[in-house]
């Protein structure tokens, strides 16, 4: 149920781009902030930079800063050590830190909203997103209803289960559940095309691991947790009703399904490469691949037309799903779906369930000592099912117009700013540079929110039954995606709500997208000077742009489509000079009491690069804003200068701590290096941040020589 039908590509600038495999199954904090969890702010102020204005409300607190770290040696500390101490990390969290700050500034606004419309849903007019996001909240809320339901809603799905018979059966019920919305084993969802970006395409992608990676499985390291996983199997198939004594043969059972299952899928780098995302078929095709599974029959169940055909991403996994359709026992099969049918379901069931669910995803897998409070998870769902509709009414309670404008305005100069970084590159060739630059024209930025706002008219919810309406909103938000398939790509639809703390890029519609919730400090300030808002939200604009020319971005064309528009010796040189980020990265060891494990440059290079470019490209578009204003140029604001405010912001925005566990999580899928070192990693590349603070040759934010690394 409320299974996440991902996107084939996206780049995010936050503290994790998508939600892990077992994000998906708790409510520890390892989404993107704003992705599971909401996360918006009760206010979201519009740019301004004035020195004037400055001084009237100082848009960064100095008393924050450490003055016996040397920035030099230990920027991160410099500016985040005192924070971090006096901000501990809240019991119901895995981290805490300046996203998850406003995270928790924006439950509590979304909290307001739906409290209102809770207590006017039963006066709201009938069928406006006001009631239904009011009835939905209600129903999550009535812990009365849903301790007397107890696993009575499950009943239905657990007897399909338990009828099948055959693989055909099994088949049969793979394809009704997708329908149903509950996807099982592999998920499918709609995306551009990517080697025709103007229409949109089904995709076939792999799924159905319990476990975070294929890792997980077989590496010696994750024994204990493997040993949890088990435990946590057949508790939960105990609670939807298997007896004690088949329960753990069946979780067994479950274990051996998954372990094959994860055999046959790609890491998290692998993944990351066009090649491994994409791969199309015709109907005929992919039945060759899967001759147990008659495509034909899976769309026309779903409702779909898939035309010429799809993406059948990961031809290796669908294989080997064919070869357990032909091979695996079907009482296996039913053990496995059995228990996700369960695991899936267990948030929106009795506390027993929900319970169950946290202790292994919540405590043993991430380290959270305490779940989260019961509004924060029914808030949690609400986004997950309506979350563009709870965006609707926050803009509306929040987002002045005035920002939309200012925020395009610094939009351009962060942006130009780029242009002007590609037109004078000394490594690239100009046939190269000329391509660079016709990707840059057709860059799209949309601020805010849609222009167009969803129709939720077919979607119907009950102020009594909370299963009932997850599993409602399951499938319609399903049969929403997949609706686009055969259809023009529409480049102002959003990934993201309003409401999200976050950005993103999306090569296959070029465009960089900035959230309402994301408008607003440490990232941009209405009080602040240039120095805040370029070291902030230009930053984040300059990072969202670079991933047009990451090590990803940059296999995608202006039109979104996979095509190479390199010569190969500029992409020889590029990938000479990722490589030194790689090298980077790969030494960094974050985890204070493991330093064995270390951060992997290969899996975080996009955001690397990101960081490096956007950055970069920031500090040029604040320089260029100065120009126009020379005497704030060589102001001081409490004794700093601008160009070390610039860098004091880009590092408050990634202040925070996070839980030994959850860090180890991270490490091994997180595309996004932990924030500490993001703090560093860019600026330590940057002769700029060594002349504003007066940092000598072989300090630690000095890299130099071959250690340097210049790209964009």
């Amino acid at each position: 149920m409320t299974k996440q039908f991902l996107k084939p590509l996206a780049f995010a600038v936050g503290l994790a781009l998508t939600a892990s495999a077992c994000s998906k199954h708790s409510d520890a904090d390892t989404a993107v902030p704003g992705g599971n969890q909401p996360a918006p702010s009760a206010t979201a102020p519009a740019p301004a930079s004035t020195t004037a204005a400055a001084a009237k409300a100082p848009s960064f607190d100095v008393a924050d800063i450490d003055t016996n770290v040397d920035a030099c040696g230990d920027f991160n500390g410099f500016v985040n050590a005192k924070w971090v101490a006096a901000n501990p990390i809240p019991e119901d969290r895995t981290r805490w830190g300046a996203f998850d700050k406003l995270a928790e500034n924006s439950l509590n606004t979304q909290h307001d909203i739906v409290d209102e419309m809770n207590k006017g849903a039963d006066g709201a007019k009938a069928g406006s997103i006001e009631q239904k996001i009011g009835l939905l909240y209600r129903s999550g809320m009535d812990d009365a209803a849903i301790e007397t339901a107890g696993a009575a809603p499950l009943k239905p799905e657990l007897d399909k289960i338990a009828a099948l018979k055959t693989s055909a059966d099994v088949v049969d019920f793979l394809d009704s559940s997708f329908a149903d919305g509950n996807g099982y084993v592999f998920s499918f969802s709609s995306g551009a095309d990517y080697q025709n970006a103007k229409i949109q395409i089904g995709y076939a992608q792999q799924d159905g691991l319990g476990l975070p990676t294929k890792d997980y499985y077989t590496d010696p390291k994750n024994a204990e947790i493997r040993k949890s996983y088990v435990e946590y199997v057949a508790k939960t198939l105990t609670l939807g009703g298997v007896p004690e004594a088949d329960a753990k043969k069946q979780a067994d059972d479950v274990m051996k399904f998954e372990t094959t299952l994860a055999a046959a899928s790609l890491a998290p780098v692998e993944l990351r490469t066009p090649e491994n995302q994409y791969h199309f078929v015709t109907v005929a095709q992919a039945d060759k691949v899967m001759p147990h599974f008659k495509w034909e029959k899976f769309f026309e169940t779903q409702g779909v037309t898939v035309d010429k055909g799809f993406s059948l991403s990961q031809p290796k996994f669908f294989a080997q799903v064919d070869k357990m359709l032909a091979s695996t026992p079907v009482s296996q099969w039913q053990a496995y779906l059995r228990f996700h049918a369960i695991d899936s379901s267990s948030p929106y069931l009795s506390k027993t369930f929900q319970d169950n669910k946290f202790d292994f995803y919540g405590k043993t897998l991430a380290g959270q000592p305490q779940q989260k409070p019961r509004w924060k998870r029914v808030l949690g769902s609400v986004n997950g099912s309506m979350g563009e509709a709870l965006g609707q009414l926050y803009v509306a309670k929040v987002f002045k117009p005035e920002a939309k404008q200012r925020a395009n305005e610094l939009v351009d100069n962060v942006r130009n700013a780029l242009k002007a970084r590609i037109e004078n590159l000394d490594w690239m060739s100009p046939e190269t540079k000329e391509k660079a630059v016709a990707k840059w024209n057709t860059f799209l930025p949309k601020i805010g929110y849609p222009d167009k706002w969803r129709d939720w008219s077919g979607l119907d919810v009950k102020g009594d039954n909370y299963y009932a309406n997850v599993q409602a909103a399951s499938k319609f938000n399903y049969h929403y995606d997949i609706a686009k398939i055969g259809k023009p790509t529409d480049r102002l639809d959003w990934g993201m709500t309003p409401q999200t703390v976050n950005a993103y890029y999306n090569p296959t519609d070029n465009t960089i997208n900035f959230p309402a919730a994301i408008l607003q400090p440490p990232f941009f300030d209405a009080n602040g000077d240039d120095a805040i808002n370029y070291g902030g939200i230009g930053a984040v604009i300059g990072h969202e742009a670079s991933h047009g020319f990451d090590d990803e971005g940059s296999k995608f064309d202006g039109e979104g489509n996979n095509k190479d528009w390199w010569t190969k010796d500029d992409a020889k040189k590029f990938e000479e000079r990722t490589a030194r980020l790689v090298n980077q990265f790969n030494e960094y060891a974050p985890i204070k009491d493991k330093p064995d494990l270390h951060v992997n440059g290969k899996l975080t290079l996009g955001e690397n690069i990101a960081d490096l470019g956007g950055l970069n490209v920031a500090y040029d578009a604040l320089q260029e804003a100065l120009k126009k204003n020379p005497t704030e140029a060589q102001a001081k604001i409490d004794g700093y200068t601008q160009d070390q405010r610039f860098f004091l912001n880009w590092a408050r925005v990634w202040r925070g701590s996070v839980r030994e566990k959850q860090a180890m999580l991270y490490l091994n899928t997180d595309p996004h290096a932990p924030a500490s070192l993001r703090a560093i990693g860019a600026p330590s590349n940057m002769e700029s941040f060594a002349t504003a603070f007066q940092c000598k040759p072989g300090a630690n934010m000095v890299r130099a020589g071959e250690k340097q690394v210049k790209i964009w």
